[in-house]
């Protein structure tokens, strides 16, 4: 799919991916904060967030078999996620998705609560999903009716 942003000769084609990256651009410059990875590990697949209110942290926990890094900042916990774990995914209220890792501004950083073990901090996103829309009593996006 393709977008043109002007028509007839010369005009500039904008494909759909540089389209949202452009609008996940203009998001994150707004942000104040991003989560720090910590030294030592690489973000090969860049570096998405996922938060969820901290009375939900510990039950998500126990439900993924692979864990990254894990901040909280007292009302939230945030996973980070390879970047774009938000396509073809509907995450969850009150579960908030952050393109960049870029967290609104609080009084106090989130704080690491969670390093892995190894070079990546990534939760894998499928499974967090699942456990998100456990924990919320959700169903997935994919389990639910198509509607016409």
């Amino acid at each position: 799919m393709r977008s043109t942003s002007a028509t007839g000769p010369g005009a500039q084609v904008l494909s759909l991916d540089t389209l949202v990256r452009l609008k996940r651009g203009q998001t994150a410059s707004r942000a104040l904060r991003r989560l720090p990875v910590p030294e030592g590990m690489t973000v090969p697949l860049g570096c998405d967030a996922v938060a969820v209110p901290a009375r939900f942290g510990p039950l998500l926990m126990t439900r993924l078999p692979r864990v990254g890094c894990v901040y909280a900042d007292g009302a939230h916990w945030w996973w980070l996620v390879p970047s774009e774990s938000d396509v073809a995914l509907d995450w969850p209220a009150p579960a908030r998705y952050a393109a960049g890792a870029f967290v609104p501004d609080t009084p106090h950083a989130p704080g690491l609560i969670h390093k892995p073990a190894g070079t990546l901090p990534y939760t894998p996103p499928i499974p967090l999903y699942l456990a998100v829309c456990r924990v919320t009593g959700t169903t997935p996006v994919w389990s639910r009716p198509i509607s016409a």
